[in-house]
């Protein structure tokens, strides 16, 4: 019952991160005016607005003028929701559960505005940073100064990597890993930044040769920062562990 909870609230905070990612960038409230088809401005009613259950009884169309509604909507409420029950299993019903899905929250957010505008909001990292370092002080990694280990470290890594390369790393993409780096520690924040960085070649190097990206053409980063760093979040230990082996042999 409690999975399915988190399930059902997944979905529905997905779909108001959608709104967050799409409007902060903007620099447009959150609140007003109420969403509305991007094709008719048509104002959705609070029926057309139910998570996934209103796209899939308007079969993916506008009341309004039926053009159709982007599937990524529904997908994104359902990944966040999928994301929200699944956390416990590698966390555990613990304090640290509440940084996992805090965690999640913030990369859904960042991921839509990543996609669609290639930025990474300042307003969305401070509003987080408060509550991560609210949430560290409840509670701490093991030790507690893991956390400024970890957001200095990274920082002054990847500002060296953008000096280096010219603009290769974007401020955003700094800035989160910093904050990354006082969630997660000295450790798991270089290992996921390591996972991110294979998960984008791999993933880019196929959008190249499927012909889905164009060579030289920008691919936001947002998305592989996200999947590195929830994996070496919950698998973290026993992979790293691994990676050493391999790098040693």
């Amino acid at each position: 019952m409690v999975y399915t909870l988190l399930l059902v609230y997944g979905i529905i905070f997905g779909s108001f991160y959608i709104v967050v990612g799409l409007r902060i960038p903007l620099k447009k409230s959150i609140v007003t005016p109420r969403s509305s088809c991007q094709t008719c401005g048509h104002q959705l009613k609070s029926y057309e607005l139910i998570p996934v259950i209103s796209f899939l009884i308007q079969k993916g169309k506008c009341r309004g003028c039926q053009s159709r509604i982007s599937p990524i909507y529904p997908v994104f409420e359902l990944l966040t929701g999928i994301l929200f029950a699944t956390a416990p299993l590698f966390i555990g019903w613990t304090g640290e559960l509440v940084v996992a899905l805090t965690l999640i929250s913030m990369f859904m957010i960042i991921i839509v505005s990543d996609i669609n505008y290639m930025l990474i909001p300042d307003k969305i990292l401070i509003w987080f940073a408060g509550i991560f370092l609210l949430e560290r002080i409840i509670w701490p990694l093991p030790p507690w100064w893991d956390s400024l280990l970890g957001a200095g470290t990274v920082f002054l890594l990847l500002l060296i990597i953008a000096l280096a390369s010219k603009g290769g790393m974007g401020g955003g993409d700094i800035k989160l890993y910093a904050l990354l780096g006082f969630v997660l520690g000295f450790k798991l924040v270089l290992f996921s930044f390591f996972l991110s960085t294979l998960f984008g070649a791999v993933i880019g190097s196929l959008a190249l040769v499927f012909k889905i990206v164009k060579r030289k053409q920008p691919i936001p980063f947002g998305p592989f920062i996200a999947a590195g760093t929830l994996t070496a979040y919950y698998w973290g230990s026993d992979l790293f562990e691994l990676y050493l082996q391999f790098l040693f042999q």
